[in-house]
């Protein structure tokens, strides 16, 4: 089987709002968004789907990051990604469509960075290991390869390839 592979982005620094899930990015969010989706394109790291959180910092978080990458990918919210658990973001995963080869989910700690590091499979790049077990900054994109469809993701199943945390 081919492999797949999943984007875990953590949006980027947001600034206080009156309601959460309309707080907007601050300037040091949008230049973390816009410096990941450079990073995303250098790599060749452009996903077929990408699931995102309908807070707004999220979905701005995407557009800055989405921004350069071609081909656009198809952008589904889903209210599962705000609640912030990681049974959710588990069952949001497996329910990938088959034909998707990658796939992102932008969304917020505690979730996001728990569910990177459960995913694990003890194969993962030791640096990239150590810079997630440091914590998942706003902004922060984990790559993780996975070897088997989207539905049978499950704690320890898939190799994080990569970790990209915000430089500024």
């Amino acid at each position: 089987m081919q492999s797949r592979r999943l984007l875990l982005l953590r949006h980027a620094q947001a600034a206080h709002g009156p309601a959460d899930v309309d707080r907007p990015l601050t300037e040091r969010g949008t230049r973390q968004a816009t410096a990941a989706g450079a990073w995303l394109e250098r790599g060749g790291l452009v996903p077929d789907r990408v699931v995102v959180s309908p807070a707004v910092r999220a979905a701005r978080t995407w557009e800055l990051v989405g921004a350069p990458l071609r081909p656009r990918p198809t952008v589904v919210v889903d209210p599962r990604v705000y609640d912030a658990t990681v049974e959710k973001l588990l069952a949001v995963v497996q329910e990938t469509p088959e034909d998707v080869r990658t796939l992102a989910v932008v969304g917020h700690n505690p979730s996001i960075g728990s569910l990177a590091g459960i995913l694990d499979d003890g194969a993962s790049r030791s640096a990239a290991r150590r810079d997630v077990e440091r914590g998942f900054p706003a902004g922060g994109v984990a790559v993780f390869l996975i070897d088997a469809p989207f539905a049978a993701i499950a704690p320890g199943t898939a190799t994080l390839g990569d970790f990209r945390a915000p430089r500024d």
